[in-house]
């Protein structure tokens, strides 16, 4: 199928009018679902435990989304908690679906073709009808419940709805009551990345109400139907035996092969079934499911607390609300037909770090084995926190729009780091997984505190950077279970990580040249942390490390480049290759990650108009390549070395290129939000080039009108009269009347609210 035609249907049949003038509304859940976006229709409320999705392809298998905007049949209505625009694995998720007549478990067999015209995708509910299935589905959710209704369409003999436990490596149970007319389900987590496809610990579990009477009940296995018993443990198994789960011995990650992989290989699913008998049409089956990480007693607490009734309309009316306020604190004016990819991007953003705890604050342990925590009175636990990519944009947002919020989620992050051992680098799955390159949480936690921004243990924090930045974990068991930075020995030792250390115990193997990069910006960030805590030596240590970036960074060819432990440079040598020494981009693109010093890296290239002249090749060249994360920050720094119309041309482009509405409209993976935070912040006409450093460089919005409502109770208004009419070139920027010279704005000028003002050339 073309990518044209997809577009064209969405854009008839799927997007919301500009007539709805609410943001909510505005927003259109099938973005990023055609190619590489990734993303989802996710159901619910922002930074949910667990959303709602049509599912179009079963199972929980790594790259592999619920929902692909190309697939032509729907499975049914997905409990997921796959990471919005990644390419990981779902976990800890179920699916319903419903039918008549002759029963159909498997998900080919139960699945049935919709008509897009039927189909309406909002961030509070989704609806569509099933034809195959004579039926309607619906959903609406909380953060840890959801609500179902399944409308029949046609009389039929049998109504019946399918359960199924979408269990990674087929395990965990599934247990079914006619009487109680529920389900109770156990869907074990398995890890990726450090320690892929070993158990994690813990559970997905989940309790099914119905609202009919049920008439018979059984279990499956694919289309394998055992009728009248009530449990069924395991996929490979007869009902009721129990099965020993499958272990993954590899730690290669995704590397090891589907189809020899029990873990990562397609299963047949099992699950359960109800039937209703005769239904009529019209006639509606309500299901409301709870879900926790801890046990099946708090997923059925947390269903009582959140959904308290069978009234859909409720639990929809108040998702609404929670979307309407959070999307509501930045209104965009005009009817600019950019504003639903405004508000599509800032929805995109809202969805992960996920809640893990409770309604009554219970969590599992993070990397712990089935143990219960308890947060803080007044805290939330979050977790999945994609922090390679997170750190640039989203999480930045979050700290302007809701700064307490993203507080808990950063004091998240410290309590993990408490209960592990080590901060973790990218904390997912309840786990370390030691996934990408960097010590992230570091600048994070550091960019919070340098905003001002309180709620979270800072000494604990602290001590827990400087074990990251200079311990190695004595247990080498720990170590390859993902603690601790990796290579950090070789970093220590050489001020950088030389192409004889091949960084083996990770994911992302190699890539020494970004991995020191990365390091020494954290711990540029580390020292100013230290300094201001009154840990003078420290920073002074971490200062100096701070400059390692010099040590790959050849003089010779201006270029980031491979290093042995001699000293001696990687040969041969082409800057525009793709080497196992940098992450995911090229030498072209991560000789411009200095984010701590931007002014020490011009001059190191030969001053400012070879800097900016080195800028105009990447873009000329089309070494730029926003689908991947290492890019974001570039076209910033035009505005560093006195060519601030620069920046705007180029972000001005790619807000118009790389970003639109429909299926197809991301670049790349979505990665928890970070695409669209970009996007978020670019139309706003700033972005933070070096998060710890709490100032944004100015580029351009893409509105002429736009409020944020600070949680100051302060409001940010930016005005760029023309910017809707293709006006990119900034004449003259002024902060609250006093003009801007340096395209730079502090984050503590931006709190205290006021105006920015963009004068635009034609």
């Amino acid at each position: 199928m073309s990518r044209l035609i997809p577009l064209v249907v969405a854009s008839l049949l799927s997007l919301p009018s500009l007539a709805q003038t609410t943001p909510e509304d505005l927003v259109h859940p099938l973005t990023g679902t055609q190619n590489e976006g990734q993303t989802y229709p996710a159901v619910g409320v922002p930074f949910a435990m667990t959303h709602w999705t049509p599912q179009t392809r079963a199972g929980e298998i790594k790259c592999v989304a619920p929902y692909y905007f190309p697939d032509t049949r729907i499975q049914g209505i997905r409990a997921t908690h796959f990471l919005s625009g990644s390419c990981v694995p779902d976990y800890g998720s179920v699916t319903l679906m419903p039918g008549t007549g002759a029963l159909k478990t498997d998900a080919v067999g139960r699945s049935s073709s919709f008509a897009r015209t039927s189909e309406h995708a909002t961030p509070y509910a989704y609806t569509v009808d099933l034809p195959d299935a004579h039926a309607t589905a619906y959903v609406t959710a909380t953060s840890r419940a959801g609500i179902l209704r399944f409308t029949f369409t046609e009389d039929a003999a049998d109504g019946w709805v399918v359960f199924e436990n979408n269990a990674r490596a087929g395990e965990g149970s599934v247990n079914v009551s006619a009487a109680g007319k529920e389900v109770t389900a156990e869907v074990p987590v398995r890890r990726e990345y450090a320690g892929s496809g070993k158990p994690a610990g813990y559970s997905a579990w989940y309790v099914a109400e119905f609202d009919h009477p049920v008439t018979s009940v059984g279990t499956y296995i694919g289309a394998q139907a055992h009728d009248g018993i009530t449990k069924q443990v395991g996929d490979d198994k007869p009902a009721g035996v129990v099965v020993v789960p499958k272990m993954m011995t590899s730690t290669g990650g995704a590397s090891a092969a589907a189809a020899t992989n029990p873990v990562s290989a397609p299963r047949p699913g099992f699950g359960a079934y109800l039937h209703f008998g005769a239904v009529h049409k019209g006639e509606t089956i309500t299901v409301r499911v709870g879900s926790s990480f801890v046990s099946e007693a708090e997923a059925r607490r947390n269903l009582r607390v959140e959904i308290t009734d069978w009234d859909a309309k409720r639990v929809e009316a108040t998702a609404h609300k929670a979307w309407h306020d959070a999307l509501g604190r930045i209104q965009i004016g005009g009817n600019d037909p950019a504003k639903t990819v405004f508000y599509t991007s800032l929805y995109h953003a809202m969805l992960q770090p996920r809640t893990y705890s409770d309604v009554s604050g219970t969590y599992p342990r993070f990397h712990d084995h089935g143990t219960a925590e308890h947060a803080a009175a007044g805290q939330t636990q979050f977790d999945d926190f994609s922090v390679w990519d997170i750190f640039r944009a989203q999480a930045p947002l979050m700290m302007i729009l809701d700064p307490k919020l993203e507080a808990s989620m950063l004091q998240s992050i410290i309590t993990k780091g408490e209960q592990g051992g080590y901060l973790p680098i990218f904390p997912a799955w309840n786990s370390y997984t030691s996934e990408m390159v960097g010590d992230h949480s570091i600048s994070m936690i550091i960019d919070a505190w340098q905003k001002g921004i309180r709620g979270f243990d800072t000494e604990s924090a602290y001590k827990l950077m400087r074990k990251n930045a200079l311990t190695i974990p004595q247990d080498r068991a720990e170590y390859l279970d993902g603690k601790g930075r990796r290579g950090l020995d070789s970093y220590l030792k050489y001020g950088y990580i030389p192409l004889e250390d091949h960084i083996d115990d990770a994911f992302h193997k190699n890539e020494q040249v970004s991995r020191t990069l990365e390091y020494a910006y954290d711990d540029a960030m580390l020292a100013r942390f230290a300094k201001v805590l009154g840990h003078t030596e420290d920073a002074a240590l971490f200062a100096k490390r701070g400059e390692n970036w010099r040590n790959v960074i050849d003089p010779k060819t201006g270029f980031a480049r491979g290093r042995n432990s001699d000293g001696s440079w990687a040969e041969p040598f082409d800057p525009a290759a793709h080497v196992s020494w940098i992450t995911e981009g090229l030498p072209w693109q991560y000789t411009f990650f200095v984010p701590q010093n931007v002014p020490g890296l011009m001059e190191y290239l030969g001053g400012r108009e070879k800097f900016v002249a080195k800028l105009d090749e990447l873009f000329a060249k089309n070494y730029y390549e926003h689908g991947n994360e290492p890019s974001h920050h570039i076209a910033y720094l035009y505005a560093f070395a006195g060519a601030p119309e620069k920046t705007q041309q180029h972000v001005r482009a790619i807000l118009d290129s790389q970003y639109k509405d429909g299926p197809d409209g991301l670049a790349g993976n979505d990665d928890a939000g970070q695409m669209s935070a970009w996007y978020v912040m670019s139309a706003l006409g700033l972005y933070q080039v070096c998060p710890g450093i709490p100032v944004y460089t100015l580029g351009v919005p893409r509105f002429d009108d736009a409020t944020i409502s600070l949680p100051n109770g302060q409001k940010l208004h930016v005005i760029a009269k023309g910017a809707e009419a293709g006006k990119f070139t900034v004449r003259e920027v002024t902060w609250n009347g006093k003009k801007i010279t340096d395209s730079q704005l502090t984050h503590d000028a931006l709190k205290q609210g006021g105006t920015l003002r963009f004068d635009l050339a034609q």
